[in-house]
């Protein structure tokens, strides 16, 4: 089973996105499972793993109904007020009784506060998430964030943890430090898992190619391996550098040198909890 391990749909007429306005471009319309079903096809990719957009209960309430109406969307990864633990709490045991919901993510780049992911309450709502065996999505863009990965990972060992697009490499820069150093601290611990994912729009949008992402690639699959990383097309993000299938075969010529099939599907499968 080929799984793409992060994807998103948004619809601009019921949801809300302050991220998302007009100057984003290709960005600024709404993306449906109908715009993705056939791209899945083509790529040959069977499951995806269906990622929150929004901050809101409201737009996790709409992805798991998407879904449940969409056999390919293996697993959903939504949001709960990890800043109000008693309200996580509702939350979880409400979001319990939907079999897809695997895990919760948290927009912590739009936070004004770079130390949000660290601050006590979300630390234990962060508890409950791994007393109740979800996982936990971070956007990491900042450096310090890669060193509150660290934290979370010691204080909660059970959590199982994914940074999500490798951590958002400065590609188009070619800069390699402090990202590398950061990823290999977090890579430490056996909880932490990674997406190879995103990466194209962190190029060039416009002349990127395959050997600008390879040494960071190469990079994740040294510090992880390939049963602590999986594969994502971040669409429809993605689409500001390049189509879906263009991604898909670009990263799995990335992945070339390692086990392909556990990158592609079976790291996502087992992490995410679905067959």
């Amino acid at each position: 089973m080929i799984v793409d391990a992060h994807q998103h749909f948004w619809d601009l007429e019921t949801g809300d996105y302050p991220w998302l306005t007009p100057e984003a471009g290709v960005l600024y319309r709404t993306y449906a499972p109908h715009d993705l079903a056939p791209e899945l096809a083509r790529a040959g990719v069977d499951r995806t793993v269906l990622v929150q957009a929004a901050d809101s209960c409201a737009e996790t309430d709409a992805l798991l109904a998407l879904a449940d109406a969409h056999d390919f969307v293996g697993a959903v990864v939504g949001w709960i007020p990890l800043l109000r633990p008693a309200e996580a709490a509702e939350a979880i045991a409400r979001y319990a009784a939907r079999p897809k919901f695997r895990g919760v993510r948290h927009l912590i780049h739009e936070e004004p506060d770079p130390d949000w992911l660290v601050r006590d309450e979300v630390l234990e709502s962060l508890g409950l998430l791994a007393a109740a065996g979800l996982t936990f999505d971070v956007i990491s863009l900042l450096p310090r964030h890669l060193d509150h990965v660290v934290t979370l990972a010691g204080r909660h060992p059970s959590l199982k943890i994914v940074i999500d697009h490798l951590s958002k490499p400065r590609i188009k820069d070619h800069e390699w430090e402090p990202w590398a150093g950061g990823l290999a601290r977090a890579a430490r611990f056996p909880n932490v898992y990674a997406k190879v994912s995103g990466l194209v729009t962190e190029a060039d949008h416009r002349n990127w190619t395959v050997e600008d992402l390879r040494p960071y690639v190469e990079h994740a699959v040294e510090l992880f391996g390939p049963d602590r990383l999986m594969a994502g097309s971040d669409w429809p993000v993605a689409l500001q550098a390049a189509d879906y299938r263009t991604v898909w075969e670009v990263t799995g010529a990335l992945l070339g040198g390692t086990d392909r099939d556990l990158v592609l599907g079976d790291t996502a499968r087992g992490f995410y909890g679905f067959s």
